[in-house]
């Protein structure tokens, strides 16, 4: 039985490492407002995310234990973490929600400098406008946290890499058994609702995305969600699923022929197959993303207009790099990425392919179970 959360030396490595990186470029302090930030340094794990209704804070003193500052009626699970500064008030206050609490506590833990707000790409302020410039109009400081979370995010610890691990585990055995929900004549929207049963009972804690398609060529595009069409015979089903696993996702897609396929269909796969591997090869510690990009794109074609070919994973489905012709980013051992070649079959329709690795000081390792040989048939 895999273990939930991590142990305290997980965050207070985490804390140390940031706080370095802080003294480093001169931050007194960090302010963190979105989920997988708190998250990261907090372990405060919690469907609740998904009202809007309250804002949280975590803030990260250039010295010392980071400081809850959140909404009362999360005083308990946060309490149940290693975070023992936890300042509460009843949200949601249409006249102060926290403004005033996270003010004094921002003096308090930051008086002599800047503090920092993640500010990059994929970032945002979960807070609203006004009360953010409440908090600025008291002599409150900020500036960009020049990439200290970001660049931390990065490298996935072997704690972390194990969870994603266990993810892929999950949705794999989920794939395995696609024959008890998709079927000829099977609508669409039966064959996702019976996939996300089987992640759920395979494992999976939650599946927050899950897309597809189908046709006898492919597809017309891969974020589509289900509706009633049924499978017919000839078709190719795709399914790409972000489960989750104790905080953090696997992503990564498969593709079924029903009953058969068109000679295209397997032609294509075989390419995606190989594209798919060709990145694999070159996903080595000071490859950049577009090196990646370029293996894959020379044998599935399209130019640039190929655009993103994967990108990382971790706690969100979607996370830091992306392999484009333009990202530059060099890896590193540690680094959790997708491999996700595509392939035009026919004017307007693709198939596309995902595979989920991590960065080793060698060759990459596979984290999700790795696609070889024909196009798998069912039925």
């Amino acid at each position: 039985m895999s273990t939930r959360g991590f142990p305290e030396e997980e965050y207070r490595d985490r804390v140390a490492r940031a706080q370095a990186a802080m003294e480093t470029a001169g931050l007194a302090a960090l302010l963190l407002t979105t989920e997988p930030e708190i998250r990261y340094f907090s372990g405060f794990l919690t469907r609740f995310w998904e009202s809007p209704s309250r804002p949280w804070f975590l803030v990260l003193p250039a010295t010392g234990d980071p400081v809850a500052v959140i909404p009362s009626i999360g005083a308990a699970l946060m309490g149940r973490g290693w975070v023992k500064d936890i300042r509460t008030w009843p949200a949601p206050d249409p006249e102060d929600d926290g403004v005033s609490l996270l003010t004094d506590t921002l003096r308090e833990l930051a008086a002599d400098g800047p503090v920092g707000l993640p500010s990059g790409p994929e970032t945002h302020l979960r807070m609203p406008l006004d009360d953010f410039r409440r908090v600025e109009a008291a002599a409150i400081s900020f500036t960009d946290d020049h990439g200290v979370v970001a660049q931390l995010r990065a490298v996935k610890s072997e704690a972390e890499i194990a969870k994603i691990s266990r993810a892929c585990t999950i949705a794999g055995k989920a794939f395995a058994r696609i024959g008890e929900v998709a079927r000829i004549g099977q609508p669409m929207e039966a064959v996702f609702r019976g996939f996300q049963a089987l992640l759920l009972e395979e494992g999976a804690d939650w599946v927050p995305y899950l897309a597809g398609g189908a046709g006898p060529l492919g597809y017309a595009d891969v974020i589509s969600p289900a509706g009633p069409a049924p499978l017919c015979e000839g078709d190719v089903l795709m399914l790409d699923t972000g489960a989750v696993r104790d905080g953090y996702f696997c992503d990564f897609d498969r593709n079924f022929a029903l009953g058969r396929a068109d000679p295209r269909a397997h032609a294509a796969w075989a390419r995606l197959l190989e594209a798919t591997e060709a990145a694999r090869e070159a996903a080595q510690p000071g490859a950049r993303a577009c090196d990646l990009w370029r293996a894959m794109a020379d044998l599935v074609g399209g130019g640039e207009s190929a655009g993103r070919l994967g990108h990382g994973l971790g706690m969100q489905l979607t996370e830091g790099l992306s392999i484009t012709a333009k990202d530059r980013t060099v890896l590193e051992p540690g680094m959790v990425i997708t491999l996700e070649p595509g392939i035009e079959t026919a004017p307007g329709l693709v198939l596309v392919h995902e595979e989920n690795i991590v960065i080793r000081d060698g060759s990459a390792e596979a984290l999700s179970p790795w696609s070889n040989g024909a196009l798998p048939v069912i039925g």
